[in-house]
């Protein structure tokens, strides 16, 4: 097993490029399961996720070869429509081929998902949307089977709470029910765009795309894509903060800052000067060199992202005042507190609250930590850079699910970063 070594004190300086988002490819590479033939994605992150996700559809019989970040599938024949707990227990998204098998086979048999221990994600609004368009689900061993005779029949489903896997699922099982389907309360994010996008581009009819009322109007069948996958933003976030932590000025490009709201007017609200471009942000140090605390709440989309929570704590860590960061999403998600506090971290947990009082006089220092999940790793990547001395994180396979290239990427903007074995 590997670990990550981060010798700290470096600004980072220069630019970076965003590899494509790891939360959109995962549904699009599912939801070439809907249509016999060839399928074209382009700006595919190579990543432990991606990964997985493609060895889940090579046994059910799908076929792909990769020429850089140029992904072509080949979904002509499904032989099998079960995703085993082998495959689906390291990754939550692996539940992604439910709506889709069921809609191209009439049946699926899906392992109960996995990934990060960051808190329940439970898969009740995916097995209710579908039972609501007729599918029959059956809970047993650990595993969704699932089976319907003939299409789906529209329906209108609400959830209770917005779910953009769930809201994934059922966009891809509607596009061939019978009659229209209206998804009350969905997901709004990018990546949920990015797959109606996809979907419309194959035949599908989908109207409603970055609100939360989406409706389709099923068709009897769909073409094989040809698409992009849109920049990664919590890629692109982690990058801008990291770079803020360290004291240096650099541009991240081939992003969309329209993506990141939330974030793009926290980091200003610190005091950090932030520049965009269609494309790149540019973030440069405060006029006095003084991080200001600012306090964040995670919400659905349009709100702060929950997957940049870990990372803004981090840079908390360094500002002037206290910060207060309330998570409303994940009731775990502060894991990764404790070994902040290793660092130096001045963090007190009440509940779903940290309070979190800047060193910007003591600074962090370096220290061994341990990943604890995806975005909880990249957290310690940057308080590892801003710290004085060497940081050693270990478990470094949660931040592989999620960051194609870290350490060249890093390396490029003059952190001193590298891999040794345990």
């Amino acid at each position: 097993m590997e670990k990550l070594i981060v010798e700290g004190g470096r600004k980072l300086q220069g630019q970076v490029r965003i590899s494509g988002a790891k939360n959109a490819a995962l549904p699009l590479i599912a939801a070439t399961l809907l249509a016999p033939g060839t399928h074209v994605l382009r700006n595919v992150p190579d990543l432990r996720d991606t990964r997985t996700m493609l060895r889940l559809l090579e046994n059910l019989g799908v076929k792909h070869s990769r020429q850089e970040d140029v992904l072509t599938i080949d979904a002509t024949d499904i032989i099998y429509s079960e995703a085993s707990y082998d495959l689906v227990k390291t990754m939550r998204a692996s539940v992604l081929v439910l709506g889709p098998l069921l809609a191209r086979l009439g049946r699926a048999k899906v392992s109960l998902p996995g990934g990060c221990a960051i808190g329940a994600r439970p898969i009740n609004f995916h097995i209710n949307g579908l039972e609501l368009l007729g599918v029959k689900c059956l809970l047993e061993g650990g595993y969704v089977d699932a089976s319907i005779d003939g299409r789906m029949k529209g329906n209108v489903i609400y959830f209770d709470i917005p779910s953009v896997t769930a809201t994934e699922n059922l966009l891809m099982a509607a596009v061939q029910a019978e009659g229209k389907t209206v998804l009350k309360n969905a997901a709004r994010e990018p990546e949920v765009g990015n797959l109606i996008d996809m979907l419309n581009g194959m035949g599908a009819r989908i109207e409603g795309k970055d609100t939360d009322r989406l409706t389709i109007y099923g068709v009897e069948t769909l073409s094989p894509a040809n698409c992009a996958i849109i920049p990664d933003r919590i890629e692109t976030g982690t990058y801008l903060i990291a770079i803020a932590a360290t004291g240096g000025e650099g541009t991240v490009t081939h992003c969309n800052p329209v993506h990141l709201p939330a974030l793009l007017e926290k980091l200003r609200a610190t005091g950090l000067v932030i520049e965009e471009t269609e494309t790149t942000i540019t973030v440069r140090q405060p006029a006095n060199g003084v991080l200001k605390s600012v306090d964040i709440t995670t919400m659905p989309y349009p709100g702060y992202p929950t997957d940049l929570q870990a990372q803004f704590m981090a840079l908390m860590s360094l500002g002037s005042g206290v910060s207060v960061v309330h998570e409303t999403i994940f009731e775990n998600r502060f894991m990764h507190v404790a070994e902040l506090q290793r660092l130096g971290a001045d963090i007190k947990i009440d509940g779903h609250t940290a309070m979190v009082k800047g060193r910007t006089m003591e600074g962090l220092s370096g220290a061994r930590v341990m990943a604890t999940d995806l975005r909880a790793s990249s957290s310690l990547v940057i308080a590892g850079l801003a710290a004085s001395g060497r940081t050693e994180i270990s478990r470094i396979y949660h931040l592989e699910r999620g960051y194609e290239k870290l350490v060249e990427k890093l390396a490029g903007l003059g952190g001193s970063v590298w891999k040794e074995q345990e």
